[in-house]
């Protein structure tokens, strides 16, 4: 085996399943990053109004935090790498709606008042799909690799997560820009059926439940009552859900780019990936060189920080300055999203993986759309800019709160 795998923390990557499961996750990803870029761009050239954002996050929190639960219900007893698949290939059907909304021939032929409506719907049905498909993915990892190398397989994942979510992001920009909103959409297609060949190399996992009969509403408010008994990985949860919700300036990135900073749909592009850029290069960092003391905080330090990059970005009226704010946010969620996610694996028994992860993805996943929904009402009612710095400063609150009322979060290590 080639000595770059030798490292103990590059050691899942010599799994071949597990290469093939990043690979998937990858380009799903990328091409869901894809799909949210690009119909954002579209919603705001057809209203000019950051509202019809926030309510497209909205669309998609609805089915995530209504089917969070069951879904975890419905992971622990089905094979999870069979629902990834279908999960992707239903994916790849709401990527052919969108391909068809945005078509000359549909717009020219349908009258409406509201175009905005077809966007809403496809993106409530991606909303309930990523409620399985997201638990999913976290899920499976511990049937991919050795207990004793999860945290590193966790960390490789994350960080594939985010160089995907970066990808995604900024070529979204470069796609718009070279071929229009409507052939970029073809591009996502390609993307999700890639990954969808890819899922479908590995294979077939067991099912991993030790109580088999339990029904429905049991099993989830078992998956539920570990989590609220579990005082860390609640605190960090909820650390991070607030922070999200109220830091959530990125979903107003379309009229900052088109209004304030005026840099057209590349500058979008990256602006749109700083954040993930900044978390990339955090996460790869503690991928091979792992924090050894101290997580708990440096999880505190590192979403008051994430706070105040929010306030600058508000602030910003220079491109490069703003750019630099929201990529140091990135690093500071990507400490966030190391903690969080290993205190998530390495304290979840096999059989709740589902449920947990679902509990996690319905509080810290769907809290991304809550918090653009967040974003855009809040620019209607304070404006855009005070908006962000509200949200920015909010956050900064909570970090205060949550040093004083969850001491064992703070003082955590792991």
């Amino acid at each position: 085996m080639p000595s770059f795998f030798q490292k103990q923390s590059l050691q899942p990557l010599q799994i071949s399943e597990y290469r093939y499961f990043l690979a998937a996750r990858f380009f799903l990803i990328m091409s869901l990053r894809m799909l949210g870029t690009v119909a954002a761009y579209k919603l705001f050239m057809m209203t000019q109004d950051s509202f019809s954002i926030g309510l497209a996050g909205l669309s998609e929190f609805v089915p995530v935090f209504l089917l969070a639960l069951y879904a975890g219900h419905v992971i622990d007893k089905s094979d999870k790498r069979t629902l990834i698949l279908r999960s992707i290939l239903l994916y790849s059907v709401c990527v052919i709606a969108m391909i068809v909304i945005t078509s000359p021939g549909f717009q020219n032929r349908v009258h409406t008042t509201s175009p905005a409506l077809y966007f809403y719907i496809v993106i409530f049905f991606t909303g309930a799909i990523r409620a399985f498909a997201g638990p999913s993915f976290s899920a499976i990892i511990s049937q991919l690799v050795p207990r004793e190398i999860l945290h590193y397989a966790t960390n490789i994942s994350s960080t594939t997560w985010l160089a995907a979510s970066i990808t995604g992001h900024a070529s979204a920009g470069f796609f718009i820009a070279g071929f229009g909103v409507h052939i970029t959409f073809y591009i996502i297609l390609v993307y999700v059926l890639l990954s969808a060949f890819l899922i479908s190399r590995i294979g077939k996992k067991p099912i991993v439940n030790t109580q088999k009969n339990i029904k429905a509403w049991d099993s989830v408010k078992d998956g539920l009552r570990f989590v609220l008994n579990n005082k860390i990985m609640l605190g960090a949860i909820s650390l991070d859900l607030f922070a999200v919700l109220f830091g959530g300036a990125v979903a107003l990135i379309p009229e900052f780019a088109e209004k304030i900073l005026m840099v057209g749909p590349i500058g979008f592009g990256w602006l749109n990936a700083a954040m993930d850029i900044g978390s990339v290069l955090v996460i790869s960092t503690l991928t091979l060189w792992p924090m050894k003391n101290k997580q708990g905080y440096r999880l505190m330090y590192a979403v008051a920080g994430f706070g105040i990059c929010i306030v600058i970005f508000g602030f910003s009226r220079l491109y490069w300055l703003s750019f630099m704010a929201l990529m140091i946010a990135g690093m500071m969620d990507g400490i966030s999203v190391i903690v969080r996610g290993t205190v998530l694996q390495l304290t979840t028994p096999d059989d709740k993986r589902g449920r947990v992860s679902s509990v996690n993805s319905m509080f810290i996943n769907s809290s991304n759309e809550l918090g653009q929904f967040e974003s855009g009402f809040m620019a209607r009612a304070l404006g855009t800019v005070p908006s962000v710095i509200f949200g920015g400063a909010m956050t900064l609150l909570v970090v205060i709160i949550t040093w004083f009322k969850a001491p064992e979060l703070r003082k955590f290590e792991y």
